[in-house]
């Protein structure tokens, strides 16, 4: 994540489009006059202008990648290489880069509004790219309202309660977004392929998800889950690229390739738990990820609109506006005349 900061917009928060047009540039020009004439003169209008551009030309992630509720996920019927309009990175960076400004911007309103939070998970097979996601596209946000959460071996203390409860401690509050690397998944998955628990046991905890994910989305949690898909040539190369590069090495484990030899296994447990945990309150999207730059950029967009999709308001102010204008001005005032009055003492004047 970035340093840590005041959390300030980089840009003036915009009030939501529907997620599905562009603006105009005379639109864009209107919305930020809303927040101010000296915004509004800025580039910020042209800013916006290209973002909202780009969006009426590109295709909907949001849509494409979303498993519809009752759907049977077959993950080799879904292209890990698929790269869109895209044919290199260098093609997609200025989009990635527009989304990811427009994310710091709503996280900003997010955590202004201080009404709802977000909840951002993330799995793939190992090496499938959750670091990396994390640092190039959540990375933008800032830490003070955005906090990382990564789900390992259970301790004693946390294998002492059921398999959510350790969760549930790290949902976000209002205000708040919260990302998983790893979670609550893992005990249909790792549970499930290496026979922690019987099937008995492990079958019956996608209801138990379901009915968890419900509950924290009835208290204002937004739930968005993206399973990174990788092809398993491609885990191969990023293995590879570990063992090749010194400042890689400290990632590697000889679980990589213990558990590559379950890749079958894994599949199987991930298009089970895709298939019967997409819900309309809490989607999963497979996201296509052998190009990292595309995965960034499908990610990217489908956070910003939905976050648009919230529409997100400032919250009114909780003091007289025009009592603390004029409380500003008499301080000014007060301010330039001792300033005057010590200028006129060093000049050796009384």
């Amino acid at each position: 994540m970035s340093s840590q900061q005041d959390l300030k917009p980089v840009s003036p928060a915009l009030p939501p489009t529907d997620g599905s047009r562009g603006l105009s540039g005379s639109e864009v020009q209107q919305r930020l006059a809303q927040y101010g004439s000296k915004a509004a003169r800025s580039g910020q209008a042209r800013h916006l202008s290209a973002f909202y551009s780009i969006r009426r030309n590109r295709m909907n992630y949001r849509d494409q990648f979303r498993i519809k509720p009752g759907n049977s996920v077959k993950l080799d019927k879904m292209d890990a290489a698929f790269k869109d309009k895209h044919e290199d990175q260098a093609s997609a960076l200025v989009e990635t880069e527009k989304y990811t400004h427009r994310l710091r911007e709503l996280q900003y309103l997010l955590y202004a509004e201080d009404k709802r939070s977000l909840l951002i998970i993330l799995q793939a097979m190992d090496a499938g790219g959750k670091d990396g996601t994390i640092n190039h596209v959540l990375g933008s946000m800032n830490p003070q309202g955005a906090k990382v959460y990564g789900f390992k071996v259970p301790s004693a203390e946390e294998a002492a309660h059921d398999f959510l409860w350790r969760i549930h401690l790290a949902a976000p509050h209002r205000g708040q977004v919260a990302i998983f690397n790893r979670s609550h998944y893992e005990d249909v998955l790792v549970s499930r392929v290496h026979s922690l628990v019987p099937k008995k046991v492990w079958s019956k905890r996608y209801d138990l998800i379901n009915d968890f994910e419900k509950s924290l989305v009835d208290n204002g949690t937004h739930i968005l889950k993206f399973y990174l898909h990788i092809s398993k040539d491609e885990q191969l190369r990023r293995f590879k690229q570990r063992i090749d590069d010194p400042t890689r090495h400290w990632k590697i484990s000889e679980s990589d390739y213990t558990e590559r030899e379950y890749w079958d296994d894994y599949t199987k447990a991930f298009e089970d738990a895709l298939s019967s945990c997409s819900t309309e309150h809490a989607p999963w999207f497979v996201i296509p990820g052998d190009h990292k730059w595309f995965r960034n950029l499908a990610v990217s967009q489908i956070v910003v609109e939905t976050l648009e999709s919230l529409k997100m308001e400032f919250p009114q102010p909780t003091v007289d506006i025009k009592e603390i204008k004029a409380r500003y001005h008499e301080a000014e005032e007060d301010a330039g005349a001792k300033n005057g009055k010590v200028k006129n003492i060093k000049k050796g004047k009384k």
